[in-house]
């Protein structure tokens, strides 16, 4: 891709080449001759400063660093100047820190409250299993049976999975 640019750079405006440029011409009109170092102090310059970080007293906030990793091996790091607060510079929480994050803690999940439920339904439907068999000359109870039957089975397959047993688990 090319680019041409028309016309010249007389013709952008610059409104602190135009300050300084009054500035300079309001001390040729008052008459009073300066030092070139003396009008730099009457019209700010906008300058840039480097500051070495030796200088500055405090390691990069928010930059990238190479360091190593658990097995030496290098790695990029991030300084995350949010997240360091409370932290030396290795990540850990130093020691009498106020540090709002908490730690992992132990948690448990019971099941047994849905395991006995599961239970309780296996043994509903055996014994309906059961009731049948030996009903097989009424027909309309061996119907109502089977319906009861049927709908057992439906639950116990709805909440005889994982996710059933993870959802109703009671966590301490």
């Amino acid at each position: 891709m090319s680019m041409q640019v028309s016309g010249s750079y007389r013709d952008c405006r610059n409104e602190f080449w135009e300050r300084l440029q009054e500035g300079k011409d309001s001390t040729k009109a008052a008459g009073t001759e300066r030092s070139a170092g003396d009008t730099s102090e009457s019209i700010p310059f906008p300058k840039d400063e480097y500051i070495s970080s030796e200088k500055s007293g405090a390691g990069p906030d928010g930059l990238y660093h190479m360091g190593k990793d658990e097995n030496g091996n290098p790695k990029v790091l991030y300084n995350d100047p949010k997240k360091n607060e409370g932290a030396d510079k290795h990540g850990q929480p130093k020691v009498g820190a106020d540090n709002p994050k908490k730690y992992a803690e132990n948690c448990t999940a019971n099941t047994d409250k849905v395991d006995r439920e599961i239970e309780k339904l296996k043994e509903q439907k055996q014994q309906l299993e059961q009731q049948i068999k030996a009903a097989l000359d009424d027909e309309e109870k061996v119907k109502e049976l089977e319906k009861k039957l049927s709908r057992i089975e439906a639950e116990l397959s709805q909440k005889d999975n994982d996710t059933y047993r993870r959802q109703n688990a009671v966590i301490s």
